[in-house]
């Protein structure tokens, strides 16, 4: 590492035990170092292959000049063939110090998705460093080739104090994974996050799926290498990578392998053959970086690999319900996108509620690379199943957990969505209401209480009918309840509840009773409209077989009537025509004819002319 300069010119001008004291108080000097580990932030399947552009802001290697190096922007050139269609473009852009979180790419503004710091400690100076990303591929895209600038990235509050560890620096690049039909099916994966590389590191680059190696390789996007210092290694799987542009020994070099250049100061955009390196079958490889002398941060890893197989996922996409039924139609979708290869037909699919394998089903057709195929299926859920529970779909599931088709991602084949049934509101019977009959069996009614009464859920709503039709098709509801006329009786009325998916219909009665007759009992028999006959409310056109008798003071029987003689008016039966009754007390014999009322009323009536 960087820190190591000192000691190589203090070894030239001293010689003795003071060299051995000085090797252990720089060694000590850096420590309490902070960093982000590099893991897979994306991985891409199919004709995909990676390339990158960037450039350096340092105008000279900082190791090599006792001056200020750093500029605020730079240029680089994209030039993708034709064919090459972007599929995702990330931006990293780092320096010294805390970090200048806010550019520009060309004329457009930038601030990151993410960020990254690294630190470490000198003599108790803490040195710190930032990177930052930020998912440019709509702008790549609508831009295409040509030239970009990343501008205003400014370092130069911590210029000075890097000055003195010579890791003042500051870039930018961009990884651009691009498709084209005529590539191989590849798997091209890209880890990041920003750790510094001490005597040496070690990163396991997973999820890695290799059929066949062919044109493999590994690029990597590192921070302030430097061209003299030639104490640095980079192994894959144990083997020593280097090429034209970069030695074995000294592969942080400020260098760029896709434009050939060797003046990226103190900044690497480079790439790798592996093809030697790894095996058909592996799933993971190990990278080994060292720099003993050198200070180094890798910040992004990019490996394309060359394989062909499917990605099965699945999701349920809709589930029909009906109401108070345990059978459902479940609308799903098996997908093989981010794939390199077909998924073949008959790939299982085992369906689970509530943890129980309740059906099973598989794929009817074979599904090419982001294809997909969608169906659907009549599910029976099992009694002991709950009215709310979890159903999950799982793609290549022979029901017992086991796949049988190999797979890029064995991690992603199931989808999961809490179902509850469709219950019919539950309500409570309700009595019958009776009233007083009001001729011929008409009543006035008050059932809003009835309301609140019928529900046992009290989010249900509530509305009556005077029909079941109607309350079928939630039409003409009774809009008063409080004073509801029967014209006749019995009466049903219908009660509609609805929840939120489901509705119930019952019913209670309306009835009415004959109450006891209401006597008025002064005649005022003179004509002037006002008691003019012997009236008793609640008997006409209700006690239709009632019978009245009228007796004068010695018991003699002077006038009887029934439903179909008009009132007594005062006046009674002599010879061939009819007379005044003189003015007196009379008495009444009233026969309601009526089961609840077996013995007649009786009672006085007073008369005047």
């Amino acid at each position: 590492m960087k820190y190591f300069l000192n000691f190589i010119v203090y070894f030239n001008a001293v010689k003795g035990k003071r060299i051995l004291l000085t090797i252990i108080v720089l060694i000590s000097f850096f420590s309490k170092i902070s960093s982000q580990n590099i893991s897979l932030y994306e991985q891409f399947n199919g004709r995909y292959d990676f390339t990158f552009i960037g450039n350096t802001m340092n105008t000279a290697e900082n190791n090599s000049i006792d001056d200020y190096v750093t500029n605020t922007s730079s240029s680089a050139t994209l030039n993708l063939n034709p064919s090459d269609i972007v599929q995702k473009a990330y931006l990293y852009w780092a320096g010294s110090g805390d970090g200048d979180f806010q550019v520009n790419l060309n004329s457009e503004e930038i601030t990151p998705d993410r960020t990254f710091s690294y630190s470490r400690s000198f003599n108790g100076v803490t040195f710190t460093y930032f990177s930052a990303f930020k998912d440019v591929t709509s702008q790549i895209q609508t831009t295409g080739n040509g030239v970009y600038t990343l501008s205003n990235l400014d370092i130069s509050s911590f210029e000075d104090l890097h000055l003195t560890r010579k890791t003042n620096f500051a870039g930018w690049a961009i990884i651009i994974v691009y498709r084209n039909p005529n590539l191989p099916l590849n798997q091209i994966n890209v880890y990041d996050g920003l750790q510094g590389v001490p005597d040496m590191l070690s990163i396991t680059l997973d999820n890695l799926n290799v059929l066949d190696n062919n044109n493999s390789k590994v690029g990597f996007l590192a921070w302030e290498g430097d061209t003299l210092l030639a104490t640095e290694t980079f192994t894959f799987n144990g083997n020593l990578l280097s090429n034209t542009l970069n030695p074995a020994n000294n592969v942080f070099n400020g260098t760029n392998s896709f434009t050939g250049s060797s003046t990226l100061y103190n900044m690497d955009l480079d790439v790798y053959n592996i093809e030697n390196y790894i095996q058909i079958g592996d799933t993971s490889a190990e990278i080994n970086l060292s720099s003993f002398q050198d200070f180094v941060m890798i910040n992004t890893v990019v490996t394309k690999l060359n394989n062909q197989l499917p990605d099965a996922t699945i999701t349920i996409d809709n589930v029909e319900k009906n109401c108070d039924s345990r059978i459902i139609d479940v609308d799903f979708t098996v997908k093989n996108s981010n794939a390199t290869g077909i998924l073949p037909s008959g790939t299982s699919i085992a369906i689970y509620a509530n943890g129980q394998l309740i059906e099973f089903t598989e794929t009817i057709l074979p599904i090419a690379a982001e294809e997909q195929w969608s169906s659907n299926i009549s599910i029976v859920i099992p009694d002991d199943i709950p009215d709310t529970f979890p159903l999950l779909f799982a793609v290549d599931d022979d029901g017992n957990g086991v796949g049988h088709v190999p797979e890029l991602d064995e991690n992603n084949n199931t989808f999961f969505t809490i179902v509850t049934l469709y219950k019919s509101p539950p309500f409570n019977d309700l009595e019958p209401i009776i009233s007083c009959n009001e001729g011929f069996t008409k009543g006035t009614f008050n059932f809003s209480s009835y309301e609140e009464l019928v529900k046992t859920n009290q989010s249900d709503t509530v509305h009556f009918f005077e029909s079941y039709e109607d309350a079928n098709t939630n039409t003409n509801p009774i809009l008063t309840t409080t004073n509801y006329v029967a014209s006749s009786t019995p009466k049903d009325i219908f009660i509609r509840l609805d929840n939120e998916n489901c509705f119930s219909i019952t019913s209670f009665q309306l009835l009415t009773k004959n109450c006891p007759p209401t006597v008025y009992n002064f005649v005022s028999a003179n004509g002037d409209t006002l008691n003019d006959v012997f009236y008793i409310e609640g008997l006409r056109d209700i006690f239709l077989d009632f019978r009245i008798e009228i007796y004068n003071r010695w018991g003699k029987l002077i006038w009887e009537g029934n439903q179909n003689t008009e009132d007594w008016n005062g006046y009674v039966k002599e010879a061939i025509g009819t007379k005044k009754a003189p003015d007196g007390t009379y008495f009444y014999l009233l026969f309601l004819n009526d089961v609840d009322y077996p013995n007649p009323l009786s009672g006085y009536l007073y008369l005047i002319h």
